[in-house]
């Protein structure tokens, strides 16, 4: 029985991407839809590029339940946060339990919480001075970047470094360990 995925993101999309391309010609899994909060996010165009139908719900519609609904329809084995910014509301954790899972651009639990999200991550490790930094991808919870751990993945830092060359290294992991734990995930 093929397995369902829904991503949700609000920006650029390139995580996205990296999923809906790994899974393109599985006949075991699928993408069946990306959801944005974001009118005029690049991941439009990047889920179009494959064929996979975009929808754009408004913050209200997370209130409201017109996205539980809308996933509640599609009945997902897989509900993918990837650069998705809104708090996932406790109802969407109660209702998929353990199928709700997001990847942040630190290793938790450090860097993470309200506002913790991209180069606010990476400017606040470039401030401390760490020697690593990398991905963790984890469940979602009622509460940010609290869910439990599923993977994590490191990479080693330069004095050097700005926020910038930490993103693209981060960036680097996401793309190449994003998938595959996904992967690993339906299979179980």
């Amino acid at each position: 029985m093929q397995k369902k995925i829904i991503i949700l993101a609000s920006g650029n999309g390139s995580n996205a991407e990296k999923i809906i391309d790994f899974f393109e010609s599985s006949s075991a899994v699928k993408v069946l839809s990306v959801i944005s909060n974001k009118q005029g996010a690049g991941v439009f165009d990047r889920a179009k590029k494959f064929g996979v139908p975009a929808v754009l719900f408004k913050k209200k519609s997370f209130e409201t339940n017109e996205v539980l609904s809308y996933l509640e329809e599609l009945k997902p084995d897989l509900i993918v946060l990837a650069g998705f910014l809104l708090k996932i509301p406790k109802e969407f954790v109660l209702k998929f339990p353990n199928k709700i899972i997001n990847i942040h651009p630190a290793l938790l639990p450090k860097y993470g919480g309200k506002g913790m999200y991209g180069s606010n991550v990476h400017k606040a490790v470039k401030e401390s001075g760490d020697l690593k930094t990398g991905i963790t991808i984890h469940y979602v919870n009622e509460n940010y970047d609290e869910g439990a751990i599923i993977f994590q993945a490191e990479v080693g830092l330069d004095a050097s470094d700005c926020p910038e060359t930490i993103a693209t290294k981060v960036h680097a992991l996401e793309h190449q360990y994003f998938p595959q734990v996904i992967n690993q995930i339906l299979r179980k």
